[in-house]
């Protein structure tokens, strides 16, 4: 075949918005005067706000995201390399410190549109239904305001819209089936499922992870080639980038990329009034809007709102809980490596393809509560070589032979509950960014049930290595996943929002990210956080009429339906049935 099967190669065509090379963005995009009130204002355009803006806009309401990074053209801005992607993660001032600080950046935060889901590895499982009441359960951490039944209906119509491909039966948890076919097992797979098998631990593989295993509308399957946390230029992939923001703006969503959010405006009511942000050109400006949803993620929506003070809220909005910033949580992250003698080649294949949720729950014969997973993990050559400085010692010609064996290497990730403590905090700095606003200071600490979980995950994950016939194991102690900051509840003296993240008390201002979370578990929160969104634009839909009036804290639909009619054009009853 002479002609490639879509025309011959071309030049991209500047008046596209290119997300992948099928699809683009070619319809006009509505803009708001600048003097023009909205309806509502969403800060931040990631995992939820994404999700939010799309489904408010498919309801009808004139909605603005604003983003402090680019509107990414796949085509044009994103570079199949680990040092070129470096401008796809949150690199700003923060400071950080503690016992055991916090290392920010690449592994937990995303700038852009699309957000952290841009860069994320995709790994999509559910939390369990233990997850909302750890409290209750086991005397530590905390109880959410709501019980998985009441976030189930949002996973399924998530993992469609996505969409997931993985196994037809994931026994953990919830057990359940997957809408899409799992993925042909990597290497590292092949290998967490050999040591698995050997020690009689169940496993799962080909997923679940929000990657097609086919193509799907104008998005093409994945073709394995491991650049999943770079940026996916086939577009593959989920991010909100790809999934659910182009739907917003074919519904009259305008999304202001480029322009920092500096706080959140407060009128003489006790209600917000908008937003003042920078745009592009570094010129402040005000965007009017009825209600408010700051998506900001756990380190940017506690400093907006602490840097948001003024006269009546001295100590931040939405704190008179003292609670903002506070119980923020990471996830244990250890990365185990195996050599071994045969080829493995752990690029093939996207990173996150097989997992095992066995020791996911507290067990009672544990001196500790809660637990871990094991993941697949494909770091890269620059990522492989940090992890093998940390874990050998290697520098120098001990660096350059152990790169030149780079292919004979296997990742295992090790995911585990850190519990939330008041004293692992955002708090603001005496420092600055260039606008003059103060940036976030965080401190963070291992507790002693956290240091128990994660040595009981690392040494699991090196049994399963040797099990798999490792001839040599070693690991990197990190983090992964930030969380909480701004946590919901239904206590407002404990928690910043009540169960929809509506504030507890400025009742037209929302926040929606994963400062959220109460708990984190042991499962990635990207599908919980996208979840969790839906469910709040159903709560706004259904209570708009008093949440844009002058008297939006009045409820006149406590518990909304879930509304199966906003998910993204091609996505709603797609797939296989389910196994109940």
């Amino acid at each position: 075949m002479k002609t490639p099967l879509l025309g011959a190669f071309t030049e991209p065509k500047t008046d596209k918005h290119m997300l992948g090379p099928i699809q683009k963005i070619d319809f006009p995009m509505r803009r708001f005067e600048p003097d023009e009130e909205v309806d509502i204002c969403v800060v931040g355009v990631g995992s939820a706000g994404g999700v939010l803006v799309q489904r408010l806009a498919r309801a009808g309401f004139r909605v603005v995201g604003i983003e402090a990074g680019p509107f990414w053209d796949t085509e044009r801005d994103w570079v199949s390399d680990e040092a070129g992607s470096y401008k796809l993660y949150w690199n700003d001032l923060r400071i950080t410190g503690g016992e055991d600080p916090i290392t920010l950046g690449a592994n937990n935060s995303g700038r852009g549109v699309g957000g952290g889901s841009v860069h994320w590895a995709a790994f999509t499982p559910r939390f369990h239904p233990s997850d909302f009441h750890v409290l209750s359960a086991d005397g530590l951490g905390a109880d959410w305001p709501i019980s998985y039944e009441d976030l189930k209906p949002y996973y399924e119509l998530l993992e469609k819209e996505m969409p997931v491909a993985g196994p037809a039966y994931f026994p953990w948890g919830d057990p359940h089936g997957y809408p899409y076919a799992p993925h042909p097992l990597g290497s590292v797979g092949d290998i967490l499922v050999k040591g698995c098998s050997k020690l009689d631990i169940p496993v799962v593989p080909g997923g679940p992870v929000a990657i097609l295993e086919g193509s799907h509308g104008d998005r093409p399957h994945c073709i394995y080639r491991g650049f999943c946390i770079q940026g996916c230029k086939v577009g593959a992939k989920q991010s909100t980038l790809i999934s659910h923001v182009p739907d917003a703006i074919r519904y009259g969503a305008e999304i202001r990329a480029d322009s920092m959010v500096a706080r959140v405006n407060m009128g003489k009511n006790g209600h917000v009034t908008g937003v003042t942000y920078f745009d592009p050109e570094g010129h402040e400006r005000e965007q009017k809007a009825k209600l408010v949803i700051v998506c900001g993620y756990a380190i940017e929506t506690p400093r907006l709102l602490l840097n948001s003070a003024c006269p009546g809220f001295e100590s931040g909005l939405a704190n008179s809980s003292g609670t903002v910033g506070k119980y923020l949580m990471v996830q244990i992250g250890n990365i185990v490596l195996g050599r071994f003698e045969q080829l493995v080649r752990m690029y093939k294949a996207p990173p996150a393809h097989a997992m095992t949720e066995e020791f996911y729950e507290t067990n009672p014969k544990n001196d500790f509560i809660r637990g871990f997973a094991i993941q697949t993990v494909g770091p890269l050559p620059i990522a492989f070589a940090k992890q093998m400085m940390v874990a050998k010692g290697a520098w120098g010609w001990g660096m350059r032979r152990v790169m030149m064996d780079y292919n004979h290497w296997a990742g295992l990730g090790v995911l585990g509950e850190i519990l939330p403590w008041e004293d692992n905090r955002v708090e603001l700095s005496n420092e600055t960014d260039r606008y003059g606003l103060r940036v976030a200071k965080v401190t963070f600490r291992l507790h002693d049930n956290d240091k128990k979980v994660a040595a009981a995950g690392v040494k699991k994950t090196m049994e399963i290595m040797y099990a798999a016939d490792a001839q040599e194991v070693v690991q990197e102690a990190r983090y992964a996943h930030l969380v909480g900051g701004a946590r919901m509840g239904s206590d407002p003296h404990t928690s910043v929002t009540n169960s929809f993240g509506q504030t507890h008390d400025i009742p037209n201002l929302f926040v929606c990210d994963g400062s959220l979370l109460p708990t984190q578990g042991s499962a990635n929160p990207g599908l919980t956080i996208q979840a969790l969104a839906a469910r709040t634009a159903d709560y706004i839909i259904s209570n708009g009429t008093n949440l844009l009036s002058d008297r939006p804290g009045i409820t006149s639909v406590p518990n909304p339906p879930v509304r199966r009619d906003l998910s993204p054009v091609g996505t709603a009853n797609k797939g296989v049935p389910r196994i109940k």
